[in-house]
């Protein structure tokens, strides 16, 4: 019965909620716990009998063995997902999870940069790539004999910041920045269409500087590239004419942020964290950060409004009547 009505709602998550090989697994592997703990204790039920005492066990066995709070609730997550799936087919008389308690867990605020951070990573792209500075001048050096800069490797230096400020200036997650292609670019229009999370799309408007330095990229570097059959359509490629990976991504994204002295945890998707609290912190509201970040529920947009404890005090200093008595 178990393995039925685990592939069934593998299924169910592929075909109607469209969510991708990597999440399937998790909550696959979320279910398989509850079953390994079903047979250590001795409790051979399927999931049509099982009750919410045997629930609040495997959560206790799982605490006990070690898994900290957050992955419980990933687990608990996952549990009550498969359980919604049964009782939804019509497998399971009523849902024994509906009154299971996820454990308490400490709402960890991510990194984010500052404006003048950013730009001093930006800076930093071509002498990341290779180009030489000058000690004394603080030029980039030239060779004599052809006036460029040392090496002459500008395609990787334009698309490195056409990367960096696609990112930022949109809120991509770096899945989103590598899969980018050209034909969801709709730059008359103010926008591109950005495939995120379980195959949804979105629109993000998209300023005029960054479709600048986008244009740049593709006008004079990108198109003196072989593309690779398959890659034509991808807007970020390597030397190679392939799409870049998520890895290089984050190898670049490190080394520029050590480049700049900066010594906060950086990752590309510290960009998206960026882009989301400095909406926030200039006044935008909640649902329209929701809906460029691409959030299924607005929970998880609300955390920016708490990562910038200053801003928020000067926020009250300015316009709450108990500090203006």
């Amino acid at each position: 019965m178990w393995e039925a009505s685990i592939n069934g709602f593998k299924v169910h998550l592929r075909m109607e909620r469209s969510l991708s090989a990597h999440t399937i697994e998790a909550y696959e592997r979320d279910v398989k716990i509850l079953t390994r703990y079903l047979l250590q204790a001795g409790k051979p039920v399927g999931p049509e009998a099982i009750s919410l005492e045997e629930l609040e066990g495997c959560v206790r066995w799982v605490a006990e063995l070690g898994m900290t709070a957050t992955s419980q609730a990933r687990m608990i997550s996952g549990i009550r997902t498969f359980f919604r799936y049964l009782l939804l087919e019509d497998m399971v008389p009523h849902d024994p999870s509906q009154l299971l308690e996820a454990p308490k867990t400490p709402r960890k605020l991510p990194d984010f940069l500052s404006v003048q951070e950013i730009d001093a990573m930006i800076a930093q792209v071509p002498e990341h790539v290779g180009f030489k500075k000058d000690p004394k001048s603080g030029q980039y050096k030239l060779d004599p004999e052809t006036g460029q800069k040392i090496p002459n490797d500008e395609h990787l230096v334009q698309r490195n910041i056409a990367l960096l400020e696609t990112m930022y200036a949109c809120g991509l997650r770096v899945s989103e920045a590598v899969g980018l292609r050209l034909s969801q670019l709709y730059f008359q229009e103010g926008f591109i269409r950005v495939t995120g999370k379980g195959d949804k799309e979105r629109l993000i408007p998209i300023g005029d500087s960054t479709v600048e330095h986008i244009n740049i990229y593709r006008k004079d570097f990108r198109s003196r590239i072989d593309i690779a059959r398959g890659h034509e359509d991808i807007l970020f490629l390597n030397r190679r004419g392939k799409g870049l990976t998520r890895v290089m991504v984050f190898l670049i994204i490190k080394e520029l942020a050590a480049l700049a002295n900066i010594k906060k945890n950086i990752s590309p998707h510290t960009f998206r964290h960026s882009f989301a609290t400095h909406l926030v912190e200039a006044g935008a509201d909640l649902v329209s950060v929701q809906e460029m970040l691409g959030h299924e529920s607005i929970t998880t947009t609300e955390i920016y409004t708490h990562l910038n404890r200053e801003y928020l005090r000067d926020m009250l200093v300015q316009f709450h009547p108990a500090f203006n008595r």
